[in-house]
């Protein structure tokens, strides 16, 4: 026997589906759930602002209670974000995906059926070995700096050094202990994505630059690399050093720390370094990733099918 009532009725009708759930609740609770399975504090923040982003934007729709409603605002969010926005297809990509999972995990219908959209599979930009050596090579010491200045270009070039020398991503760096480096081995734990732990290598160049960094280091405290306050360095900190010495080295591609990984993994493949050894030095879980840089040096390519002689 049906015991709703007319009030009831209007009640329920006039219940809009962002009345009928508790939006900044459940998306504290699903930024908890990706902090317990050990997301990155970076992939956090990510997700936090897309589908705070949607929220908002939910928000300004006229509200209705059924879940029609959610797929349509979606579709026009898209839109938006595409000819008013103008974001790339990658970025249209993981608003899907993180929208999607977001709605899965609060139980809220909608966008089941919705089609994860293509992502654009454009090659990676890296730097040739010139440009590497010119970008470092900016840092070098002058007769005439004060001790001060010194160090804090060693410490610059260390760090310039190590991003290209390991192909580390720069939340790993930033958070590198000291205690994780092994200057008789050449190697360097890192905690990479995941809570995934791996070695990585790095040369004697830069052995004998972290050598002479961890000799003059007068900071104490766990973190390898620290600012005025003992605190880690921010990966915005090194984005703008970066940018700022790439300039003075008169390099007119965009160099971030991200590229310096690329060139990292493009310029060992050119000399012929086994990819699945690449995959294991970046941290790659899936090959597939990593088979992206087989694409990017043609040239390379070419000179060993020509020097094969098939024929």
């Amino acid at each position: 026997m049906d015991t709703t009532g007319p009030s009831d009725i209007h009640i329920y009708r006039d219940n809009n589906i962002l009345d009928a759930h508790d939006f900044p609740e459940l998306i504290e609770d699903y930024l908890m759930e990706l902090e317990i399975r050990n997301y990155s504090p970076n992939t956090i923040r990510t997700y936090r602002s897309i589908i705070n982003c949607f929220h908002r934007f939910l928000q300004g729709e006229v509200p209705e209670n059924h879940e029609i409603f959610i797929l349509k605002s979606f579709k026009r969010y898209i839109r938006y974000l595409k000819r008013d926005k103008k974001v790339s297809q990658n970025y249209i990509y993981l608003v899907t995906v993180v929208i999607k999972k977001f709605f899965e995990f609060g139980e809220i219908g909608g966008l089941e059926d919705v089609k994860t959209p293509k992502r654009s599979k454009s090659l990676p930009k890296s730097l040739n070995e010139v440009e590497v050596k010119k970008l470092i090579h900016t840092i070098d010491e002058s007769k005439d700096d004060s001790n001060h200045k010194k160090a804090f270009k060693h410490r610059n070039k260390l760090i310039l050094t190590l991003l290209y020398s390991t192909g580390l991503r720069v939340s790993e760096l930033v958070t590198l202990e000291t205690d994780s480096v092994d200057l008789d081995e050449r190697t360097i734990r890192i905690r990479g994505k995941g809570e995934k732990d791996r070695i990585v290598l790095f040369d004697e160049n830069t052995r004998l630059l972290l050598k002479d960094y961890l000799s003059k280091s007068s900071m104490e405290g766990d973190y390898l690399f620290v600012n005025r306050s003992g605190n880690h360095l921010t990966p915005r900190y090194i984005q703008m050093m970066i940018k700022e010495y790439a300039e003075a080295a008169g390099i007119r591609k965009k160099v971030t720390p991200h590229i310096l990984r690329h060139s990292f993994a493009t310029h060992l493949l050119k000399n012929g370094v086994d990819i699945r050894a690449i995959q294991q030095l970046l941290g790659h879980s899936n090959l597939s990733t990593t088979q992206i840089y087989t694409s990017v040096d043609m040239q390379t390519l070419k000179t060993v099918y020509d020097r094969a002689k098939l024929l």
